[in-house]
């Protein structure tokens, strides 16, 4: 058993706009980064993102000896992994491709590194069937962009091994991020799971006539998003119940509002409604591109980091001090 075993190298499998972020991310954590997928422009289309997105990602946390230089692409898959220390996958959502890659990449990669999988909706148990070695085999579902967006929800499959979660959960903090462990697999895992409800209910209330589309992305952004943004919604109720705290908001405030979710709505997403919601937020958009839009959220998204780095003693920290290593069982 080797005691701590040094984290040097990263593949990227699928570099989609998924694989591109953390490509981004790894490597301005100084990592050696190699890519592979399939796709004839997928270097081009690689390389392009990392240009653009390295400034925003290095503003967060930029190791000292971070460089885009540090990436190669290989459309070779067993290239790519063969001495990779860890990986991460970002393959389309379909079961059974996922499935077959995951038997490819288990044969190629040295026997200890691990294999954390981006999927946001398949199980582990599932991608990992064919795997000889399952026990290192992991979810690492990011939430988009990767390079900005702090949370990594980690979660095993049936025989992934305790050892395995436990390696991750530390990786993945030493490069800054936040990983939670969901306890239980379940699809769409937690934090997409949340925003679908959410959204839900915003759907509704447009489908009603209650809000307009700016409107209702206002009442989510300007008010609850802004508080999310540096608590939970458990915490926020503590706030919430005064001077008693949760045991007050428990006792007199959580009753109404378990009264209240009978009165949520749940929308008919009809073809009228899709075409309600695209031209609300085209209008929305005002003539901005995607990408114009991309960079705005991003110039907050990594401003409010530094807030929250600053007043945070619990946040996600980079490793720009070095690389992590993990225990090896």
């Amino acid at each position: 058993m080797n005691a701590h075993k040094p984290l040097h190298r990263v593949a990227i499998v699928g570099t989609g706009t998924i694989g591109a972020s953390w490509a981004t991310h790894y490597l301005v954590q100084g990592f050696d980064v190699t890519a592979t997928d399939p796709t004839p422009t997928a270097e081009t289309a690689l390389r392009s993102y990392v240009e653009t997105a390295w400034d925003a990602a290095a503003s967060i946390g930029l190791a000292p000896d971070a460089s885009p230089d540090r990436l190669s692409f290989t459309a070779d898959l067993r290239q790519a992994v063969g001495d990779a220390d860890f990986v991460q996958e970002n393959a389309p959502e379909r079961p059974e491709l996922k499935v077959k890659l995951f038997a490819d990449i288990d044969e190629a990669t040295p026997p200890d590194a691990i294999i954390a999988s981006s999927s946001s909706g398949i199980t582990m148990s599932v991608i990992q069937a064919e795997c000889r070695r399952p026990e290192r085999t992991v979810i690492g579902h990011p939430f988009n962009p990767p390079h900005i967006v702090p949370l990594v929800e980690v979660v095993g499959g049936t025989r992934t091994a305790p050892e395995t979660i436990r390696d991750v959960m530390s990786f993945y903090a030493a490069i800054g991020k936040k990983p939670i462990h969901l306890k239980k697999e379940l699809p769409g895992h937690v934090a997409n799971r949340i925003q679908a409800a959410l959204y839900r209910e915003v759907v509704y209330l447009v489908q009603e006539g209650v809000l307009d589309v700016a409107d209702s992305d206002d009442a989510v952004s300007w008010g609850p998003g802004l508080r999310w943004g540096v608590m939970g919604p458990h915490l926020l109720w503590h706030l919430g119940g005064g001077e008693g705290g949760i045991h007050h908001f428990m006792d007199t405030l959580m009753p109404r509002m378990v009264a209240s979710w009978n009165e949520l709505g749940t929308p008919e997403f009809t073809p009228e409604l899709k075409e309600k919601i695209v031209g609300g937020v085209l209008e929305e958009a005002d003539g901005h591109s995607v990408e114009e839009l991309a960079a705005r959220r991003d110039a907050m998204l990594s401003a409010l980091l530094a807030v929250r780095a600053e007043h945070d003693p619990f946040g996600p920290r980079s490793a720009a001090a070095g690389r992590p290593a993990r225990e090896d069982s």
